[in-house]
């Protein structure tokens, strides 16, 4: 196998295992108490950090013109605060499997947009591969209806529903940005500065400033770990990664990394957390198999 290629996919297995192991992380973090708002300020203030340095170390120019500008903000705002702000509070409320499950759906709803607003080509396979991956995720979503269970899972399986949504969009401006020459750490980057000035008002709107800090400075070593995680492997490491197996193989092929961490992070969630796996949930799970298989299986790589 060629030396380049096979360096690429060693760099996106490490992106698959960062994210894969990120949702339990998530899970085990807001279990300790702490709340999401809190959490993503934390993550987003350590992954800022990171960002000024490179800044430093670099040319730093956020954009060439007005519009682009808007746009660059625009996407920060979608892939940090709205993107993990749902996700954070949809997976407090419902359980890491179902977020798992949901979260697969993603990579096909942004070829879907891709689609539509950059015309980029999709075979009838993939159209019919991403209804189906769709329908899978509803079963997914509805399925705290079934268990009669009045804990908001419901609620926050539509929340991470809502932020699967929110990151496809966020992907579509990415893209579009990518083809108008912006680095995607760089723009890693730029959201993750954007995140953590947009969360300071949240933050401080829900809680007092003696409260954030406190609950920094006295935090235990458990949700420490989680937000150092979550902001500088599963954020800083994990784009640049990320972004060096971009480089160097098709578009195509990077696809099927994108279906990976999800699956091996409900996996995580049933072996050390124990959630439950139900009837819905196994119905909705080989729907959106089934059109994941359609829509990647023999793909023509237009890339």
């Amino acid at each position: 196998m060629n030396p380049i290629r096979l360096k690429a996919y060693l760099y996106l297995a490490i992106v698959v295992v960062i994210w894969g192991v990120a949702g339990p992380v998530i899970k085990i973090t807001l279990n300790t108490g702490l709340a999401p708002d809190l959490f993503l300020l934390y993550r987003f203030m350590f992954s800022a950090i990171a960002a000024l340095i490179m800044f430093a170390l670099t040319n730093f120019k956020i954009a060439r013109n007005f519009g682009e500008f808007l746009q660059v903000i625009i996407y920060s705002v979608l892939n940090s605060t709205i993107t993990l702000g749902l996700l954070f509070w949809g997976t407090a409320k419902t359980t890491l499997l179902d977020m798992s499950l949901i979260s697969i759906f993603g990579p096909l709803l942004t070829i879907a947009l891709g689609y539509y607003f950059l015309r980029d080509r999709i075979t009838k396979q993939e159209k019919t591969g991403t209804f189906l991956a769709l329908v899978g995720s509803l079963f997914i979503l509805i399925e705290p209806l079934e268990s009669q269970q009045k804990d908001g899972r419901l609620v926050g399986n539509i929340l991470v529903l809502a932020s699967v949504i929110a990151g496809a969009v966020a992907g579509l401006l990415a893209k579009e940005l990518l083809r108008k020459g912006y680095g995607a750490v760089r723009l890693a980057n730029y959201s993750f500065l954007i995140g953590f000035l947009t969360m300071i008002p949240i933050s401080l709107s829900l809680h007092p400033l003696g409260q954030i800090t406190g609950i920094f400075m006295k935090g235990n070593p458990l949700f420490f770990f989680g937000i150092m995680y979550m902001g500088l492997l599963s954020g800083t490491l994990a784009y640049i990664l990320n972004n060096l197996g971009l480089k160097s193989i098709e578009l195509s092929e990077t696809a099927l990394f994108s279906y990976l961490y999800p699956i091996l992070s409900a996996i995580l969630a049933v072996k050390l957390l124990g959630d439950k796996i139900t009837t819905t949930i196994v119905i909705g799970s080989i729907i959106t198999f089934v059109g994941v298989f359609l829509a990647e299986f023999k793909k023509k790589r237009y890339n």
